[in-house]
């Protein structure tokens, strides 16, 4: 049995959810394969080939793949799927939106967000907002998997994969890359993030996010926010974190006026230590929280943001 891996790449480097995809695919099988398609994306395959556990890197290296438009993506891997018995990408913007249109393709099931692979055809994923767990078992020919980055450890990074290229599919001609509007930040991602400070509808306004960017810098945070406070126009919609937006597991995830509606919490609840401050001393946040403040977050943020200061931790 061979699988193969998708890449999440920018065209040069190889994200970490590439390495915690390869995780997932090596309990499947240890023959694992990771497709790179881009443009000008060598140094990204590379990068793959060095993730332990990983046999072969196949790069399509083409225009039509420089910006990962869905449609041509999705066609190339239909192309390749036909020798591997399984195809899996991590659950991010690029997965959830390529690999259900592979899965119409072929003419099965797919299988989201797995957080575990009990056996090659046997996987567990969170279903209710991740209140409960399902197994499931699939007889599919070819197993289209989706896997929840979070919940696994990314081999380390002294492999030495072969390389080898492979022909672009034919474009089906019914999309084409206009423009993107990237967001510069020098935080880190927010899904990749050790440290996130998030805040909700609590923060009123998006002004009052500045007070969670102090905290973010001194810490070398990412900042997130709940849903409420992106329908509320308060930040953008990549901050989100929740069952509709990005799902994080950090080391120290700080929630700061955020009530902890169980969509949130689905994207947050396997950090390691959680943090919140919420006046509300009957908010649900406060059931997962390792450490809840019940104070009012105008008070206790920049006295948090002086105590740090004065500890001399992290950034000043």
């Amino acid at each position: 049995m061979t699988v193969l891996v998708i890449a999440e790449h920018d065209n040069t480097n190889c994200k970490d959810a590439t390495a915690k995809t390869v995780a997932a695919a090596l309990k499947i099988s240890p023959d694992v394969h990771v497709l790179v398609a881009g443009h000008n994306c060598a140094k990204a395959a590379e990068g793959a080939a060095k993730i332990e556990g990983v046999a072969k890197v196949r790069v399509a290296d083409a225009a039509l793949y420089g910006h990962f438009v869905a449609e041509p993506v999705a066609a190339l891997i239909t192309s390749l799927a036909g020798s591997y018995q399984a195809v899996l990408a991590p659950a991010t913007v690029n997965g959830k939106n390529v690999l259900p249109r592979v899965a119409a393709s072929l003419d099965v099931a797919q299988i989201s967000e797995i957080l575990s692979v009990e056996a090659p055809d046997t996987f567990t994923r969170p279903i209710y907002a991740g209140n409960a767990i399902e197994t499931v078992k699939s007889a599919e020919k070819v197993k289209v998997i989706t896997v929840r980055t979070t919940a696994f450890k990314a081999p380390g990074t002294n492999g030495s994969a072969t390389i080898e290229n492979v022909a672009a599919a034919a474009d089906p001609g019914i999309s084409e890359f206009v423009s993107e509007e990237v967001a510069k930040s020098e935080r880190p991602e927010l899904t990749s993030a050790k440290v996130v400070v998030s805040g909700g509808r609590g923060m009123q306004s998006g002004d009052n996010f500045h007070m969670l960017d102090k905290v973010a810098d001194i810490l070398g945070a990412a900042v997130g926010a709940s849903r409420a406070a992106v329908d509320a126009g308060f930040v953008p919609n990549d901050y989100q974190v929740g069952q509709t937006g990005k799902v994080v597991a950090p080391e120290l995830y700080i929630a700061v006026g955020i009530s902890g509606a169980i969509q949130h919490l689905a994207g947050m609840k396997d950090s390691k230590v959680i943090v919140a401050i919420n006046k509300d001393e009957e908010a649900p946040i406060f059931q997962v929280a390792d450490y809840g403040l019940v104070a009012d977050l105008f008070k206790a943020v920049p006295e948090l943001e002086a105590e740090l200061k004065a500890q001399g931790i992290g950034r000043k």
